[in-house]
């Protein structure tokens, strides 16, 4: 029971990424269908960010009254309306209307079984569910190909919507295989709040750190493909397929990662993750026509991404407490969406009015920013735990 409640948490994770990269590979044929500008997408992907912000805040406290099965099953079928709303939508007002659960089912997802997963599970664990929120994020774009190919990108919407109707009555119907968890530690301890977790030592500088972890990777998720155009002078159709080397790697790495985390730990981790990464950077540096260099850094990029994430989510208990983490773990996925909404945005502004070249200076900044403040938050936490 024990594996088979860890399998359904896969499954959910890869419900969680199915409709991230939908939006960006259907946009180009729906703005032309429904006669909107290009830059509608941002209005968007904003609302839906605002819902997964609201939502990650409110996880705890939901999760603490009806339990992280529930919260789970009902997140997953917001996202069913909202992806069936999105198939059927014929005006851009449909859009946003359906993207208000969009985001609500996907904040709620993220936070409260990352906070499961991190209470119950080996890091080896959180680094192969976040390899299937990969996997998750790569079908997607396939199945729009497919429909935009052979039917409408309403059909594309449709066929993730019951794929994702499908895992929501899997996890529906298997709902008492989640006791083999059970626990006073969701439900038990009166959680501490938005408030009272910003007062804890150390979180500040850990929200900070994971805001500009996911500032790097959203701009470099969103940004690839323009790079390879404007900075390579690559077609449009060949960068598409490139734009889809980051979440290779990204992907790849969180599996591989799965097997060596447990033995040497999140912190270090962290660290290798931080140094590949800068390996990754440092070949964009490369002063050459040649898209060769690009081609293999962002690959390299995503592959040093690949263990920061799951392991600063993993490492969360035991830097503040078991009683605090689903509290912090929320304000953390807020951060993310932040992060990951405003900063990718900026970095086009700039890219317009300088130059698309500035992206490795401008991702590695932020990943820079990023284990400065995480490795001030362990070394804090570790004094307070009366560790050296």
């Amino acid at each position: 029971m024990y594996l088979f409640l860890l399998a359904l948490i896969y499954i959910a994770f890869i419900s969680l990424g199915l409709p991230d990269s939908l939006l960006g590979s259907a946009w180009p044929v729906i703005h032309s269908e429904l006669d909107v500008p290009v830059s509608y997408m941002g209005i968007v992907t904003m609302i839906i960010s605002g819902g997964t912000i609201i939502s990650s805040l409110m996880s705890d406290k939901l999760t603490r009254k009806f339990g992280t099965k529930i919260v789970t099953v009902v997140s997953i079928f917001l996202t069913v309306i909202a992806l069936l709303g999105f198939s059927y939508s014929t005006g851009f007002w449909m859009l946003i209307v359906f993207a208000v659960p969009y985001g609500l089912g996907a904040g709620a997802i993220d936070a409260a079984l990352n906070n499961y997963v991190a209470l119950h599970y080996k890091a080896k664990h959180m680094s192969w569910l976040h390899c299937f929120w990969g996997i998750g994020t790569i079908a997607s774009p396939f199945i729009m190909s497919y429909a935009l190919e052979n039917k409408t990108w309403n059909s594309g919407y449709r066929i993730v919507g019951f794929v994702q109707l499908g895992i929501a009555l899997l996890l529906l119907v298997t709902l008492p295989v989640w006791k083999v968890n059970k626990t006073e530690a969701e439900t038990a301890n009166k959680s501490v709040g938005v408030f009272g977790a910003l007062k804890i030592k150390g979180v500040p500088f850990l929200l900070i750190g994971f805001f500009a972890y996911c500032a790097a990777e959203a701009t470099t998720m969103q940004w690839a493909s323009t790079y390879f155009v404007e900075v390579k002078n690559i077609s449009p159709e060949k960068a598409a397929g490139f734009a889809s080397l980051f979440y290779i790697g990204i992907t790849v790495g969180r599996f591989i990662c799965g097997f060596v985390t447990d033995k040497l730990g999140d912190r270090k981790m962290i660290l290798i993750g931080t140094g590949v990464f800068i390996c990754g950077v440092l070949a964009l540096f490369i002063p050459t026509d040649s898209y060769l260099a690009a081609f293999i850094a962002f690959l390299v990029i995503g592959i040093g991404c690949a263990p920061v994430y799951p392991c600063i989510i993993h490492s969360t208990p035991y830097n503040f407490g078991t009683e605090n983490s689903g509290a912090i773990i929320g304000i953390q996925m807020a951060s993310a969406y932040v992060g990951s909404t405003f900063v990718p945005p900026l970095y086009g502004l700039l890219g317009n009015a300088i130059s698309f070249s500035i992206m490795p200076a401008y991702i590695l900044f932020f990943f820079v920013l990023m284990i400065v403040m995480v490795e001030i938050t362990f070394r804090i936490t570790a004094k307070t735990r009366g560790e050296k």
